[in-house]
Order: C-alpha cells, then sequence, then structure tokens
C-alpha cells in the first residue's frame, strides 16, 4: 500500500484528503506543519508527498525547500496545494525536481489522477 504524506494545518482540508485517498487504497499519515513532517521523511520517506504553503511552525515552502536541500535525490513526488497564483510565489518550484503545483480548491479526482498516473508509471515504465 502506497504511504502518503499529507502537511497542513486545516483539520478539515487534512480530513477530506484522508478519506478521500483512504477509499483510493492508499495509507495516510498527517502532519500539521512541515517541521513535524521532516521527522516522519527523515525516519521513513513517504511515496509522496501533498503539502499546503501557508502553514505555522514551518511552511510547505521551507519544506520543500529543506528537503531538497538534504535530500537532493528524493524520488517521491511532492504535491503543493495553493491558491497563490502571483508568479513571485511560484518561481522556487522551478528549483525543485519532481513537484507541482496543484491549484486551490483542490479537485480530488485530478489528485487521484496524478497519484494513479505518477505510480502506474512505476510500474510500466512505457505507460508514460
Amino acid at each position: 500500500m502506497k504511504r502518503i504524506l499529507i502537511v497542513d494545518d486545516e483539520p478539515h482540508m487534512t480530513r477530506v484528503l484522508k478519506l478521500h485517498l483512504e477509499r483510493g487504497g492508499y495509507q495516510v499519515i498527517l502532519c500539521p506543519n512541515g517541521k513535524e513532517a521532516l521527522g516522519v521523511i527523515r525516519a521513513a520517506p513517504p511515496d509522496a508527498m501533498i503539502t499546503d504553503i501557508q502553514m505555522p511552525v514551518m511552511t510547505g515552502k521551507e519544506l520543500c525547500q529543506t528537503l531538497h536541500a538534504e535530500m537532493p535525490e528524493r524520488q517521491f513526488p511532492i504535491f503543493v496545494m495553493t491558491s497563490m497564483t502571483d508568479r513571485d510565489h511560484r518561481e522556487w518550484v522551478t528549483r525543485i525536481e519532481r513537484l507541482e503545483f496543484l491549484e486551490k480548491p483542490l479537485s480530488m479526482r485530478i489528485l487521484t489522477l496524478k497519484l494513479d498516473k505518477y505510480f502506474n508509471s512505476l510500474v510500466s515504465p512505457q505507460a508514460s
């Protein structure tokens, strides 16, 4: 079972994501901020991570940048949920591989399609 780490401080959002992903056959781990997520990732990297940007303690941007610095060979994809459309808020992602923005409000169908496509490509590389 694939492990998905969700990093968000909004209980409603994490609850919706958790229920949806568990129904899709994924194991879900929840963290309320980037600092806690780093501890989880250092102990056992997930198969994919979904993070918000604006959170207390450590933001999603800081989390992604720290992961990039500490784990430059990281293989799991990161999906960043954001309602920030300003170009300045998005430019930093070009320096981080396997990172993709997901627009809020988040479409559960699109999220599932992206996760399924990623995991299916690992099983059969020609399915891209």
